[in-house]
């Protein structure tokens, strides 16, 4: 038998250097730390999170990333581009933290990933709703409850 895999309870990005990390995720977005020691730290997204460990994250990799759901992408773009950092001006958003780990971020509105509705009151993001096309998706698979 096998299991069925059902989500990603967290993501670990290995960063050079832990304070270092925790001040840009702090500049761009707006969170909660879950916890921390003093090599480790980790970062609530509502019912999952982000573990960041202090060590050799090695060089770069353009291709490996991870998908990051924001509640206003265009919002987090002007934010990046106000402090100077390089991201396209529209269209898909890819962006490193000081460690060189790739996020591609997307908006909640537009994607199928979804959160429960008890899960968006406990994050104040009670008004967020899905767009059309990311609604038809999830009609598709039997996953949108109306």
């Amino acid at each position: 038998m096998s299991a069925r895999p059902v989500g990603i309870n967290h993501v670990a990005f290995e960063v050079r250097d832990l304070d270092e990390a925790l001040a840009w995720y702090e500049r761009f977005f707006q969170f909660t730390l879950r916890g921390r020691r003093e090599t480790m730290a980790w970062i609530d997204l509502g019912d999952q999170f982000i573990a960041l460990s202090q060590g050799d994250p090695g060089p770069g990799d353009r291709g490996r990333h991870v998908g990051l759901v924001v509640d206003d992408k265009e919002a987090l773009r002007g934010a990046l581009r106000a402090a100077g950092v390089d991201v396209r001006p529209s269209g898909s958003l890819r962006v490193t933290d000081p460690s060189g780990n790739l996020l591609e971020i997307v908006d909640y509105r537009d994607v199928q990933f979804s959160k429960t509705d008890a899960v968006l009151h406990g994050m104040g993001l009670d008004t967020l709703e899905k767009s059309e096309p990311a609604r038809e998706e999830l009609r598709a698979k039997g996953l949108l409850g109306d």
